[in-house]
């Protein structure tokens, strides 16, 4: 997008109205050169319901549908796809029939980290359709992109970056989603099991991939663990399920890139429901730990703020408020896979058209 562009209204249409598209929803309608003229849903109850209803606003005359043929009908600029999972004939879809799409699923960061035979029909379908697919959130997105780059921008010799993330569970996901990752179950050692891990490590490896390539400090290899903390007293949620003593309290997911044989880009998540741990992992609340080294080191610790909104779906807006602001810069883009490093600087544009 350029200034002699600004004046371009964009039509949305917003993919699944969870916690996630509900802000996304507000943010659309809110933002002066969009214009929200879709809502895919998954739940039965709410197809034919006003997204802004759903959102938490005042209705805004769009009714939600859960038919992929309602949305390619509409021909809208861009859909926000956020659901949980991803399904590849969907996107195919809506790429190959002329529809961009920005989404917070982390396997389409970059293009050359991504499972090939997915990256192949994305490709293929962003020829088809002349468009463009792109992936972007808080993490990974923000604090593995946006946030590095800024903190090596004033240095000629880069050494090392480190990002620890803190996120306090219980704050951020409902109780099944919180037993589901194992927390108050017992284990045996430290060390979690590969299978624990899952995929969550997978948009970490693009974004820092995509990060290290275009600084030109490409990574040769990772190394990827999982280990957990056991309460040190028990606790208990809001729910009233208790995190008993001795049982899993915390995980920490380590991605780390490395650059001739050594970690270079390490991520490091701390996902914790207390922070009465019987391991010292620095924990300092809820946000990121930066950490850099080179010819201009820096530490910097960014915190969640607070707002009037529930605490949840604040939270929300620092994974959906990145894709609603990368619209029309993504509309505009060459068709393909792109990263925030194909794109220039994502500038939020408020106030009125």
């Amino acid at each position: 997008m350029t200034k002699g562009q600004s004046d371009k209204t964009y039509r949305v249409v917003q993919w699944a109205a969870g916690r996630m598209g509900k802000k996304a929803i507000r943010g659309v309608v809110e933002h002066p050169f969009l214009e929200l003229v879709g809502l895919y849903v998954y739940s039965d109850s709410k197809v034919g319901q006003d997204a802004g209803v759903l959102a938490g606003i005042d209705p805004v005359g769009i009714l939600a549908t859960q038919k992929i043929d309602d949305v390619v009908a509409l021909q809208p600029d861009c859909v926000l796809y956020m659901q949980e999972g991803f399904d590849l004939d969907d996107l195919t879809r809506l790429l190959s029939s002329g529809i961009n799409v920005i989404t917070t699923r982390s396997e389409f960061f970059y293009a050359s980290t991504m499972d090939p035979t997915i990256r192949a029909r994305i490709e293929e379908a962003c020829q088809q359709g002349g468009t463009s697919i792109h992936a972007t959130g808080s993490s990974p997105g923000y604090s593995t992109t946006t946030m590095p780059l800024t903190l090596i921008y004033p240095m000629r010799r880069f050494d090392e970056l480190t990002i620890d993330e803190y996120a306090d569970i219980p704050a951020s996901v409902g109780p099944d989603m919180i037993k589901l990752m194992g927390f108050g179950a017992p284990v045996a050692t430290s060390e979690l099991p590969a299978a624990r891990i899952g995929t969550a490590f997978v948009g970490y490896q693009q974004s820092l991939a995509a990060l290290a390539d275009a600084i030109g400090l490409p990574l040769d290899g990772w190394e990827v663990r999982a280990e957990a903390a056991r309460a040190t007293e028990p606790h208990t949620l809001s729910d009233g399920y208790v995190i008993e003593k001795g049982t899993m309290a915390a995980q920490r997911i380590t991605v780390a890139g490395l650059r001739n044989g050594r970690p270079f880009m390490i991520f490091r998540a701390h996902w914790f429901c207390t922070q009465h741990l019987d391991q010292d992992w620095n924990m300092g609340g809820e946000g990121w730990l930066f950490t850099t080294r080179g010819d201009a080191p820096m530490q910097v610790r960014v915190t969640y703020g607070t707002t009037d909104e529930g605490y949840s779906e604040h939270l929300a807006g620092y994974t959906a408020t990145p894709a609603v602001n990368t619209i029309p810069y993504l509309v505009e883009a060459e068709p393909g896979i792109r990263t925030i490093f194909d794109l220039p600087p994502i500038i939020p544009t408020f106030g009125a058209k």
